[in-house]
């Protein structure tokens, strides 16, 4: 079965990373979608998160060797519609906590609702469940250590001490 797992990546994180991995290994096929919301603007383009992804999932021992990943940018629409053109029946959500539940419920709901789509809730590794993109870039602003939590590819990219 394929599946999609939808984000912003922006940037790609290791709690992203470690959900790829952990689908790569459950289904045939994974598609990495960078959703790109016209109307927020991100600290990296989409076709440089794509980029990002790419060497993240290069360098990391889980999905170095994975043929069955891809990555795809998704420009705005419904990601109903998205996975019906993919042929993916489900998406893959990694969940850190009850918030995150509570946030994405809703919108699994909608996407039963409208086509069928089914999703798929994975609970995040406990040791990245404060992790998330903004709160990267953030910390990251503010001259916080990232190491760690996202790839060596990531922390080149935002010129982070630590950096290769």
């Amino acid at each position: 079965m394929k599946v999609v797992c939808p984000g912003s990546y922006d940037p790609i994180t290791m709690g992203h990373l470690d959900i790829i991995a952990r689908s790569a290994r459950l289904f045939a096929e994974v598609v990495v979608a960078v959703v790109h919301n016209p109307a927020k603007s991100g600290r990296f383009s989409p076709s440089r998160r794509s980029e990002l992804i790419e060497a993240s999932l290069a360098e990391d021992e889980r999905t170095r060797e994975c043929d069955n990943i891809t990555i795809d940018t998704v420009a705005g629409g419904l990601l109903v519609d998205y996975c019906a053109r993919v042929g993916a029946p489900a998406v893959v959500k990694g969940l850190r906590s009850g918030t995150d539940f509570a946030y994405e419920l809703p919108m699994a709901l909608m996407n039963k609702h409208l086509s069928r789509l089914e999703t798929l809730f994975v609970p995040g590794s406990p040791e990245f469940e404060h992790v998330s993109s903004s709160l990267i870039k953030e910390v990251h602003a503010g001259g916080g250590d990232i190491r760690g939590l996202v790839p060596a590819a990531v922390l080149d990219a935002l010129g982070a001490p630590g950096a290769s």
